[in-house]
């Protein structure tokens, strides 16, 4: 196996996945992936791994939007499978939020996004056993649905090997190397891979693998749950994805039976260690979960949990990712604190990383507002029309 490379990326997820990807596609072929566990053995498997473009702010609207195509086209573009369902989306707001969903609409509409403000009786036509009696207006997008996360990576991480790329699992970066200001490698549990440029793409691994370069990585890990629910015949055509922004939750189907349910900030707890957490639902999440969700869908109150799990937000302190060089070491990039909500960007951000990389700034969309220096100059990402959410929901749209 080779110790040098052009690039070392850290992390197999879904985004270490589509950055070998697209520098191996771009004609870097010594692209060498490491990963403590192995593909896709973090927090990737754990997503909830929506497919939809609504957010308040425009620059994560635009990743999505350009990632749409991908998910879309991922036999032609990719190759292999990544499980992309469009079923629609729903975005459900409280009447207090009604304008500034209007106003997010026609920002998502003025770059190109299909979705529209639906009536309640639009909504219920549209799914027809919902309960939509608490809302004014909700938010559609036809095009969007969801994806399984497993196979995504798979997929991208598949096509970077026929490109060139080498993957090494279960070998842990201890440090990164750098000489001069500039890096030349990293220190693993398996010895010294060299390269002049590291990646650091290990979701909530990603501020200590960069505190062995000096660098302060501002992420907080915050526990996230989903379950599983068998749905009931009432049901078993399936449903919309939802974001239920009224009521606090997001669900989807999951393939013919099941039905996922998430709340992001079920409770306040102790900060996580991502190496040492509790990975099963608590038991009061699978029944509060349930009953969130059922106020949308109340057939989901005969569903039947199945089975469920927790994972580890890696939270940025304005919950929106940073993708950059570091400051101070040359050929050190970044690409972290996706806040719960990365899965649906990963092959932009991927496009958007390589194009950094190999020509010095990102065309495929601009990734200027995710640079690492906007909390010290005090210019957060932030949508002009945020919703006010409930204090449990854990995501800012």
């Amino acid at each position: 196996m080779p110790r040098t490379a052009d690039a070392i990326i850290i992390g197999a997820g879904v985004m270490g996945a589509s950055l070998a990807f697209h520098l191996t596609r771009a004609g870097m072929q010594r692209v060498t992936v490491l990963d403590k566990r192995g593909l896709c053995g973090g927090m990737t498997a754990k997503s909830g791994a929506l497919v939809r473009m609504h957010y308040t702010n425009e620059p994560e609207a635009r990743m999505a939007f350009a990632a749409l195509r991908y998910f879309q086209h991922w036999k032609d573009i990719v190759g292999g499978h990544c499980g992309f369902t469009q079923t629609g989306f729903i975005m459900t707001v409280t009447p207090d939020n009604a304008e500034r969903l209007r106003h997010n609409v026609a920002m998502l509409q003025a770059i190109g996004v299909n979705t529209s403000v639906i009536t309640p009786q639009e909504l219920r036509e549209l799914q027809p056993l919902a309960q939509v009696d608490d809302l004014t207006v909700a938010a559609y997008e036809p095009e969007s649905g969801y994806a399984d996360p497993i196979a995504t990576t798979t997929a991208f991480m598949q096509a970077a090997l026929r490109q060139g790329a080498t993957l090494r699992e279960r070998v842990e970066v201890t440090a990164i190397r750098n000489a001069g200001g500039r890096v030349v490698g990293v220190d693993t549990t398996d010895g010294l891979f060299e390269a002049p440029i590291v990646v650091v793409m290990a979701g909530p691994w990603s501020d200590r693998v960069l505190r062995t370069g000096d660098i302060d990585f501002p992420l907080t890990p915050q526990r996230a749950q989903v379950a599983f629910y068998r749905r009931p015949p009432e049901l078993a055509r399936g449903h919309m994805v939802f974001i239920d922004g009224a009521l606090g939750a997001y669900f989807r189907p999951h393939g013919d039976a099941l039905s996922l349910i998430g709340v992001g900030l079920w409770k306040p707890e102790p900060r996580p260690d991502p190496d040492a957490y509790n990975e099963t639902n608590d038991p009061d999440f699978i029944t509060a979960a349930q009953a969130r969700a059922a106020r949308r869908l109340p057939s989901l109150r005969l569903a039947e949990y199945a089975r469920g799990h927790a994972g580890i937000y890696d939270v940025s302190p304005d919950t929106r990712a940073i993708l950059d060089r570091a400051p101070g070491i040359d050929g050190l990039y970044m690409a972290a604190g996706f806040s719960g909500t990365g899965f649906k960007i990963s092959p932009a951000v991927g496009a958007c990383m390589a194009e950094l990389i190999t020509q010095g700034r990102a065309t495929f969309v601009d990734i200027t507002p995710f640079r690492f220096s906007r909390f010290q100059e005090q210019q957060p990402i932030r949508g002009a029309h945020e919703y006010v959410l409930p204090a449990d929901f854990g995501h800012r749209i």
